[in-house]
């Protein structure tokens, strides 16, 4: 796709009067939130702009080249940039692609063990040590907000509020249901089961997004019980907050705290209800985000990995990786990852005509 140079220059004045309004000292509060965050988004778009207009610049100046030999020694530059601006300008296409205006957000994670049983709660415990060290590997800060362990050590759900840049850009592909073939511990005939964990990622909103009502909210306290250290039976720190608008229910107990415990309650129920307000208002591009990598609904069978054979498959993009270890250790997911953003990033050019 060639972009007008009139569009650059456009990019490169809006960046320039954005770095201006910034640098003055006079913006405060919302405002120069507000401006920072379109300083932070323009920027490599701004970036590639720069580049592309600066070898169409060069190319221009050595193609109107009126001396032989001069000209003749501009032949190997020439051919270089020309070789080098169509991927110059594709990585700009990339970069003006339309935003999720949620991908710079931090975001909840939340994985539930499916089918399975036991087995499904060691691997549900296996894909969050994996996305926390795939965090730590992206210079990210993950907190537990709650847990539901299970006996053998696994957990029947987990929720963790993951803070960073740009984390929901790059985790929001991997919800959807996990599977996992392998021969548990539990099982002494050596036989291979197949069970599932369901990972939803959601975009944590400002407050501003979601207004909740204290009339629209239940909640009740009450004594915390399950695995949780000897604070657990002692005290009514657990708090249960149900939304009755739209149903949802959210309980924490993880904390000593009842009032920690709230907090973080409310943190969840607010990314839910974000979540809800999203999926309505995309609901006339659901079958074209469907077309896409894929809608992120947490009932699609996305990812198996396969423990006998040692691979690991993203059914939505047909990519296999022989390095299982590597992937669940964390830094191996960033392949996947990446693969899953430059396939969105393709079907999106094509689709604007590319």
């Amino acid at each position: 796709m060639t972009i007008p140079s009139s569009r650059l220059s456009q990019i490169t004045h809006r960046f320039t009067e954005l770095e201006a309004r910034l640098a003055s000292g006079t913006l405060e509060g919302k405002e120069f939130i507000a401006a920072s965050r379109d300083y932070a988004e323009l920027e490599p778009v701004a970036r590639a702009a720069a580049e592309v207009s600066a070898m169409r610049g060069e190319l221009e100046s050595l193609a109107a080249l009126d001396d032989p030999e001069m000209r003749e020694l501009a032949e190997e530059e020439i051919a270089r940039l020309k070789a080098d601006l169509p991927l110059a300008e594709r990585a700009l296409s990339i970069a003006m692609l339309p935003r999720d205006s949620a991908d710079s957000r931090p975001a909840m994670l939340e994985i539930r063990a499916g089918t399975g049983g036991d087995e499904a709660a060691l691997f549900a415990a296996d894909l969050y040590r994996m996305y926390e060290r795939y965090a730590a590997e992206q210079g990210w800060r993950v907190e537990m907000v709650s847990a539901n362990a299970s006996e053998i050590g696994g957990f029947k759900e987990v929720v963790a509020h993951v803070s960073g840049q740009g984390v929901f850009a790059k985790f929001k592909f991997e919800s959807g249901v996990h599977r996992v073939q392998r021969v548990p511990v539990t099982e002494s005939g050596g036989r291979i089961h197949t069970s599932a964990a369901t990972v939803a990622i959601l975009p944590e909103p400002d407050e501003v997004d979601v207004a909740i009502e204290d009339k629209d909210l239940k909640i009740d306290i009450y004594r915390a019980s399950g695995a949780g250290g000897q604070h657990v039976n002692t005290t009514d720190s657990a708090v249960r907050i149900t939304h009755l608008p739209s149903g949802l229910v959210v309980i924490c107990q993880d904390e000593r705290s009842q009032h920690k415990n709230k907090a973080k309650a409310m943190q969840v129920l607010r990314a839910r209800l974000y979540e809800k307000m999203r999926d309505e208002a995309q609901g006339a591009e659901a079958e074209a985000r469907k077309a896409m990598v894929g809608s992120g609904d947490r009932s699609e069978r996305i990812r198996t990995y396969n423990f006998p054979q040692g691979r690991v498959t993203d059914h939505r993009i047909n990519l296999t990786l022989h390095r299982l270890p590597e992937i669940l250790e964390g830094p191996g997911l960033g392949e996947l990852i990446d693969a899953l953003i430059a396939e969105d990033q393709a079907k999106r050019l094509a689709a604007l005509g590319e």
